[in-house]
């Protein structure tokens, strides 16, 4: 097999991070860029000791920038495309829809240009919906067609960035060749350094250790997040493959993994229970009046939206997604990529665990400093 190179975007987060650690194990590859508008200076340093095993170029700029998305896809054999702006408080709606399609368009355009002919795209559950609390969705699956009706900057960018992906998938290369994509959609999540875990816990450390309820009416199935590059990997290697290469292309994949099915909340409990962690015991709001609570805070900020711009704490939509039994089964990736999880449940829910502890050493030694 001959020497092969890997764009990632989105290199500097939570999931990029992983599968860059993952991709440096495979076979003949020679170098992966790594792209984000910005890079932590101990991420830099974690790249830098993968140099030993491949060349990993950093590469510092916006996916919105026409001229550095060639510049970082010229001479690459395939982009994995994680990058995009996830904001549940909607406060960015222009800078979310123009990162997550534009910058997908870009990117897929200069793929044309540079005759790269793999496109792996990072999509969400959300694209799916879920889009009424009263509806039960268990074991999900790709044939079920299904589609978010949220008009919310998150889940309808995702949705139509996913749409052009899929789309995309057959355009022929400035060279003649063929641009083979697929989309992966990923459940909920978790794993050390997840940023809504990390709310999470430090809310809770700031409130006796209990943490928030808000969730518990939801039934989903997360997923940990080294499995879910492994994916990646797995859907890289597929689309590499002459002979796998048509059946994937133009495909989604629901990737989740063994992880039990349980509720946001009971997730954030089971995985820090250990450190004297509690869910909050107060009387939970009845579902259909926090939904219709939501609609009144949307409605206010709709009125004043002429002389005030206020965002509701909450959104019709966010208690929808916190709330709803939705699970999905990674049967189609199993079958079509070869996915089985690369982390069982024990194994996941151990290596969050140590970072939580490390997280509550960190607030401990901030708050001696304090007093």
């Amino acid at each position: 097999m001959a020497a092969w190179s890997c764009l990632v975007t989105g290199a500097g987060g939570f999931l990029g991070q992983k599968i860059v650690h993952l991709l440096a194990e495979e076979m003949e590859l020679q170098e992966i860029r790594v792209m984000d508008i910005a890079f932590k200076p101990e991420l830099l340093e974690e790249f830098s000791k993968l140099q030993s095993k491949v060349k990993v170029t950093v590469l510092e700029g916006n996916i919105l920038d026409i001229q550095c998305v060639r510049q970082a896809c010229q001479g690459t054999s395939a982009v994995i495309h994680t990058a995009s702006i996830v904001d549940f408080n909607e406060k960015r709606e222009d800078v979310i829809m123009n990162v997550n399609v534009k910058g997908t368009q870009h990117l897929l355009e200069a793929c044309v240009q540079s005759n790269v002919p793999i496109f792996i795209y990072t999509s969400s559950l959300e694209v799916a919906g879920p889009n009424s609390y009263k509806e039960v969705v268990q074991n999900g699956h790709e044939e079920e067609r299904r589609e978010t009706i949220w008009t919310d900057p998150y889940p309808s960018s995702k949705k139509i960035a996913e749409k052009v992906v899929l789309a995309a998938s057959g355009w022929t290369l400035k060279n003649g060749g063929t641009l083979y994509t697929c989309a992966l959609r990923p459940m909920y999540i978790y794993g050390e350094r997840s940023q809504y875990l990390l709310s999470d816990i430090k809310r809770a450390l700031n409130n006796n250790g209990i943490l928030d309820s808000f969730r518990q009416f939801s039934i989903v199935n997360p997923v940990y997040v080294g499995n879910v590059a492994w994916a990646h990997i797995l859907a890289l290697r597929a689309l590499r493959d002459p002979k796998k290469a048509p059946n994937i292309q133009g495909q989604f994949y629901y990737i989740s993994d063994d992880t039990p099915y349980q509720s946001y909340s009971d997730l954030n409990y089971n995985l820090s229970k250990e450190f004297g962690f509690s869910i909050s015991a107060g009387i939970s709001c009845p579902l259909f009046l926090l939904y219709w609570l939501a609609f009144l805070l949307e409605m206010a900020s709709f009125l004043l939206s002429p002389i005030y711009r206020f965002h509701p704490p909450f959104t019709r939509h966010i208690v929808t997604l916190t709330n709803s039994v939705f699970t999905f089964s990674y049967e189609k990736a199993s079958r079509d990529l070869g996915y089985k999880p690369l982390f069982s449940w024990e194994e996941s829910r151990q290596k969050t665990m140590e970072w939580i502890g490390s997280l509550i050493k960190e607030h401990k030694t901030l708050k001696r400093k304090m007093h």
